[in-house]
């Protein structure tokens, strides 16, 4: 056993021994990153001098390497393809600033290309316009962290994604600015992925996208001024906790949307100035649980077929309209939840209002099916429609009431 576990130990350290450095610059004896990678054996580090290095579809395959930058050397690739293409295991990418990558209808270039690799990390490197950026396939148990990616996204046909996951399962993407691309962060068939303090601003099309993908979550990232938020669909168990989601307007705009979905939470999320905070379609099991909506034109919008979701202990301050319904029939349940709008009493000042709230409108049901109606949103006549709509409602939901609601914003 002892001399199985010193063979062991003496093996290690001869591999180690044998790791090289290889130092990339215009005056070295190296000096392109392609011919680095064709010198390098799995182990080796690979370190780039400052400098801008004009290539492009440089391939790693099967060999475990670790690429460093210094003070971001360019890899410029000229609107050619792909930068970097990597297919190993146990692999490194830091410090680089990658550029000019090519568009295409018919191929997807990326600054970095992964597939079928696993046990990576991506670091602290700056993606300047690009098609996609970080694309990885078939992979997993990846790092994806730091990084800054920028584009000018002008139509989604001739635009890529900023992190695109496809067909992968646990990968972390943590603390990358985006801006400027189609989506921001796209997974489609990735499982298991976290998605933690990432900025996704003035992206085309959304911030962070989901198709199909499972037990997923997304935590205290923001989501700003992109053409939607969030979209999350046709997925189940996610955990969506302490984003901001801000500003994303638009006539066809919502901070997230949900649709296809089941069995998830949203919590400590707070959504501020969307055109429409949630919009929801065909969920179910949904807890919303101390969530802040302000200002938004819709807090909460939803479409049909909505089953068995808790809405308990939100904020609802200031926004055109709290809740809206497409049909008459709730499913749904709304408790303790803090309504601004709300004109009730508090006789034994509990803290609890005296009177239920009913936080549908008529008038959300009247812009529904009309919308040029929304131009008489602040006049008195609108005002009398819904208090009538709340003494006998007929075509809102007459059992959407909240029994309980609270009398001072909740804390959390």
């Amino acid at each position: 056993m002892k001399k199985g576990l010193l063979l062991l130990i003496f093996c290690f350290a001869v591999s180690k021994a044998k790791a090289a450095e290889i130092v990339v610059c215009a005056t070295c004896e190296v000096s392109s990153v392609k011919q680095a990678v064709d010198l390098a054996k799995s182990g080796d580090t690979i370190r780039i001098k400052e400098g801008t290095y004009k290539e492009h579809e440089i391939e790693i395959l099967d060999k475990s390497l670790k690429i460093i930058g210094e003070n971001f050397p360019v890899l410029d690739a000229e609107m050619k393809g792909t930068a970097i293409k990597i297919q190993a295991n146990d692999f490194s990418i830091q410090g680089l600033q990658i550029k000019n990558i090519g568009t295409s209808h018919t191929t997807d270039h990326a600054a970095i290309l992964v597939s079928r690799s696993t046990n990576f990390s991506i670091d602290n490197n700056r993606l300047d316009n690009i098609f996609f950026g970080i694309l990885i396939e078939r992979s997993s148990k990846g790092k994806i962290t730091n990084n800054r990616i920028r584009s000018k996204a002008r139509s989604q046909a001739n635009s890529g994604n900023g992190i695109h996951m496809w067909h992968s399962e646990e990968i972390r993407v943590e603390r990358n600015d985006i801006r400027g691309v189609r989506d921001g962060i796209y997974l489609e068939f990735a499982n298991k992925c976290d998605i933690l303090k990432n900025v996704c601003k003035e992206n085309l099309r959304y911030g962070l996208h989901f198709m199909f993908s499972d037990h997923n979550s997304y935590i205290e990232n923001l989501f700003e001024n992109n053409g939607a938020g969030v979209a999350v669909m046709y997925s189940k168990f996610i955990e969506m906790e302490r984003n901001h989601f801000r500003k994303n307007w638009g006539s066809a705009s919502y901070g997230l949307l949900l649709k296809e979905i089941n069995d998830a939470t949203l919590r400590h999320n707070i959504f501020e100035d969307n055109t429409i905070a949630i919009s929801a379609d065909n969920t179910n099991r949904i807890d919303y649980l101390e969530n802040d909506f302000i200002s938004n034109g819709y807090a909460v919008r939803i479409r049909g077929a909505c089953y068995s979701n808790i809405f308990k202990r939100n904020n609802f301050i200031a926004n055109s309209f709290d809740v809206a319904y497409t049909g008459n029939i709730n499913e749904n349940e709304f408790s303790r939840n803090y309504w601004s709008d709300y004109t009730g009493y508090d006789l034994n000042k509990d803290g609890i209002g005296d009177v239920p709230y009913r936080p549908v409108k008529l008038f959300s049901y009247l812009v529904n099916t009309t919308p040029e109606a929304i131009i008489l949103l602040r006049s008195m006549f609108i005002g009398l429609l819904d208090f009538s709509e709340k003494v006998s409602p007929v075509f809102t939901p007459a059992e959407l009431v909240d029994p309980q609601p609270q009398l001072r914003k909740i804390k959390w």
